[in-house]
């Protein structure tokens, strides 16, 4: 479904992912793991064309996407939950909901708010509160809403649950659950490392802008000296 060969990526003159390549399949959960500033950020925004590498390549779904803009590149059916939420404070939950689902209408399959609020019924209790009175976890909820109204077949996560309790976390991983067993692919950067293990399929952990493993959660957990450098568990 996605395949990124070989890219550099670089802001200004720092040169930030040097030569990354990693895949995700259909219907598949891959995990990109690493310390803070490694360049996992910058690989999400790289696939969906807010910093393009100058080198290398992308596509998604077979087509060459290196060079589209950002919006044609969700419109092909990729949803993205962004580090920061994305959270407008002066629109309710029901107008991220409602434009998510305006802007989705070239998607038939879009999903109806109220199949959003089934998902998330906090979100239904709180429909007419606006962004910045919602805590945390009502935020990250409506970011992966807002992101699933279209229907995507790749789901794009960064950090999903940063900063937020393990109660809520724990709710939100049966989300992702949910969301895989739906059938879509999910590419996940994520430092919670049992939440990312336990939903991935496969991982890639970066170090200085390089992959330095790849390979399934068992080969990671097998692999203590990975743990160790690259990721401090």
């Amino acid at each position: 479904m996605l395949d990124v060969a070989d890219i550099h990526t670089y802001y200004d003159d720092s040169h930030v992912l040097q030569g990354v390549s990693l895949s995700v399949p259909p219907g598949k959960c891959v995990a990109l793991l690493g310390r803070n500033g490694v360049g996992k950020t910058t690989t999400l925004r790289s696939v969906l064309g807010y910093t393009p590498p100058r080198r290398g390549a992308i596509r998604y779904g077979g087509v060459d996407i290196t060079r589209e803009q950002t919006y044609h590149i969700v419109r092909r059916g990729i949803g993205y939950v962004p580090e920061d939420r994305g959270i407008f404070p002066s629109l309710t939950v029901a107008e991220h909901i409602g434009v998510a689902y305006s802007q989705a209408r070239h998607r038939p399959s879009r999903r109806k708010p109220e199949d959003i609020y089934a998902m998330f019924p906090r979100l239904a209790e709180r429909r007419e509160n606006y962004g910045n009175q919602l805590s945390g976890g009502e935020q990250q909820m409506l970011a992966i809403g807002r992101a699933l109204v279209g229907a995507p077949d790749l789901l794009i996560m960064d950090e999903p649950s940063e900063g937020l309790a393990p109660v809520i976390v724990e709710a939100l991983e049966e989300t992702f659950h949910r969301i895989k067993a739906e059938g879509k692919a999910i590419l996940l950067v994520e430092q919670n490392y049992l939440l990312a293990i336990g939903l991935a399929d496969y991982v890639y952990v970066l170090s200085q802008g390089r992959v330095q493993f790849e390979g399934t959660p068992d080969a990671l957990e097998a692999s203590p000296g990975i743990k160790h450098t690259y990721l401090g568990v």
